[in-house]
């Protein structure tokens, strides 16, 4: 579990790197495993987050209401590894491009919508995810956030401890008994999904459930999703069949589904967890570009050390010079 070969590999900070496990010292491994996560078909269950905190012995964060939203977890935390956001949007915003779906209700549909398009089996009005009430119309965006267990990933590059570490499945995983609490992972990650616990300091996050990895079994929050719109397997095959979801999706006139973290020469080398989006990045809270903190670190140490070298020579004139 060599992390320190990945440290010190040219490609392990920058730069499109197709096989981080080989990267980080694994010889022979089996294929990458990664989540795609199509929210267009997430129902807002929290399923997922329940089988997490089972499977993981996660302790409860708190079951405060905000007062904003049906969800009451907020975001991704230490105590919080699965997060289903809710996102409520008037349909008819700018943002959105799409109608509510018809749910039988009286006054669900608004007047003068009468397009259909075919999503997976069934048929239904217009957005996969749209829910309207009353005469005005709401939809609401659902998707189950978690690690993204990025290619390029900071918060290895940045534990001073080892406790982060590359799996063979070319996962990111915490060992809590090696952790020291400095926090250094938690402003490295791009996304914020990292964090410490209150308690004792100790980084926590998904590890997307190696042990269970380990055994050949599915990760618990897959394993639980009624709808699968969380699904593992192999990360090139998942990227296939998510392409393939959108070019679905875009036949029958959803235009506005497109992928998130499936690009492999994106600013962290492509996520091992992607995702199906039916808006922009930023209204399910995720940043548009995200770029590996540490990818500078190569070019800094460089000119560290030629600014060393230089100080050393200077010095070394100098002293010559007082002898003669």
């Amino acid at each position: 579990m060599s992390r320190l070969s990945e440290f010190l590999s040219p490609e392990s900070l920058w730069g499109r790197l197709d096989d981080p496990s080989e990267n980080a010292g694994y010889e022979e491994h089996p294929a990458r495993k990664g989540f795609f996560t199509d929210t267009s078909v997430c129902i807002g269950c929290k399923a997922c987050e329940v089988a997490c905190k089972e499977w993981n012995q996660v302790p409860d964060d708190g079951y405060l209401l905000t007062g904003m939203s049906y969800d009451n977890t907020q975001q991704l935390g230490a105590s919080t590894w699965r997060h289903v956001a809710f996102i409520e949007q008037p349909v008819g915003a700018p943002s959105t491009g799409a109608p509510p779906t018809d749910l039988g209700m009286p006054g669900s549909k608004p007047p003068g919508w009468e397009r259909e398009v075919t999503l997976g089996e069934d048929l239904v009005d217009g957005d996969p995810q749209g829910a309207a009430s009353g005469d005005s119309g709401v939809r609401w965006l659902m998707s189950s956030d978690v690690c993204k267990h990025c290619t390029h990933a900071a918060c290895l590059d940045v534990c001073p401890t080892g406790s982060l570490f590359r799996t063979e499945f070319g996962t990111v995983v915490v060992q809590e008994d090696i952790c020291n609490g400095c926090g250094y992972c938690v402003p490295a990650c791009p996304y914020g999904v990292i964090d410490q616990r209150k308690d004792d300091g100790r980084a926590f996050k998904c590890t997307l459930c190696y042990d269970r990895l380990k055994e050949g079994q599915t990760p618990a929050c897959a394993q639980a999703c009624p709808t699968e719109s969380i699904q593992f397997g192999d990360l090139d095959e998942l990227r296939e069949r998510a392409a393939a979801r959108v070019e679905q999706l875009h036949d029958q006139g959803v235009d506005v589904a497109r992928l998130y973290g499936a690009d492999p020469d994106d600013g962290v080398g492509g996520d091992g967890a992607f995702f199906l989006l039916l808006d922009e990045p930023e209204v399910y809270g995720l940043p548009p570009d995200p770029v590996v903190t540490t990818r500078d670190l190569g070019s800094m140490w460089r000119h560290v050390g030629a600014g060393a070298l230089a100080l050393a020579g200077l010095g070394a004139a100098s002293f010559l010079g007082r002898r003669r």
